[in-house]
């Protein structure tokens, strides 16, 4: 029997389900096991001012160190560039739309002033950067919460991942998706991270048979850049890439200051077998090129960015 650890909320259990289905599917037998992480229990703070690093991963994490769970499924864009000593990303399933959407008002309908409601300091960037006039306001709580508060007239419209509208039915919801040259999606949006101890054992021999080769060239080119620029999941930090012929690989990336007034943008093409070493040189590209400072404000004067994986 497997154990699938996974966190509480509507979209985490309908992506546990679909994950213990499939491996299900291939004979295992699983039981899911719900837990609590920090990301949930603080839900009156813009996550920006909480901290970078494993908000919604770490008790998992523990729980499958220790040995209580077999198998961890995240949002991808939740987990630091680095994992624990012991563990692995065993499966990267096939990746859902990776882009941002408006839900309530489109981006160019919205009157001067709008509020538009966000929980992610990396929206919140690009919108000021594209439309300075508008009034970008803290949004948390789950997917059913946010649009709970859109629908009782709190915002105008609110931006959420596609994908969690995807998954759980609200497709309809969606006023406009997007595109990645507009609003750079977080590195890993859209994707699934199935994680398990690196031991070779059952959890992990299944869970490795899940694995999407192109979305995991994917997000390893983004988590690239994500690592040589220090980034958790909660910066100003925006990265896409995709899978062109199974072969080529062509990956944007964004680091914008908070007031959205500073905007770098760099983009590269390669071979996908050399996915992380791309993502790498465009991380210290944007370092090198003003990104460095804006996350330097960031993270505080005294980091060093460089030094934060």
């Amino acid at each position: 029997m497997l154990t699938i650890g996974s966190r509480g909320s509507q979209l985490a259990l309908w992506q546990a389900n679909w994950i213990q289905a499939r491996l299900e599917s291939l004979g295992a037998k699983c039981r899911l096991e719900i837990i609590h992480t920090t990301g949930d229990k603080i839900t009156d703070v813009p996550l920006s001012k909480v901290g970078t690093k494993g908000l919604f991963t770490k008790e998992i994490e523990q729980a499958l160190l220790s040995g209580a769970i077999d198998v961890a499924v995240h949002s991808l864009k939740d987990m630091p560039t680095e994992l624990p000593p012991g563990l692995t990303l065993s499966a990267i399933p096939e990746r859902e739309d990776a882009r941002d959407a408006m839900v309530g008002a489109r981006l160019s309908a919205l009157a001067q002033h709008a509020r538009v409601g966000t929980s992610s300091l990396r929206r919140a960037a690009q919108l000021r950067a594209i439309r300075p006039d508008l009034e970008i306001e803290n949004i948390r709580g789950n997917l059913d919460t946010r649009l709970r508060k859109l629908d009782e007239g709190r915002y105008d419209t609110i931006v959420l991942a596609a994908a969690g509208l995807r998954r759980l039915g609200w497709e309809n919801r969606i006023s406009e998706l997007l595109e990645p040259e507009v609003m750079c999606p977080a590195v890993g949006q859209g994707a699934l991270a199935v994680e398990t101890r690196g031991d070779g054992g059952e959890a992990y021999d299944l869970s490795k048979r899940l694995d999407h080769t192109e979305s995991r060239i994917a997000v390893t080119a983004e988590r690239a850049v994500l690592a040589s620029l220090g980034g958790g999941c909660q910066v100003p930090i925006g990265a896409h890439a995709t899978v062109e012929n199974g072969r080529m690989l062509y990956i944007r990336a964004v680091v914008v200051s908070p007031d959205g007034k500073q905007v770098i943008r760099k983009e590269a093409r390669g071979l996908a077998n050399e996915a992380a070493a791309i993502g790498r040189v465009l991380g210290e590209q944007l370092l090198a090129e003003g990104g460095r400072q804006i996350l330097e404000t960031v993270y505080g004067a005294e980091a060093d960015p460089t030094l934060r994986t």
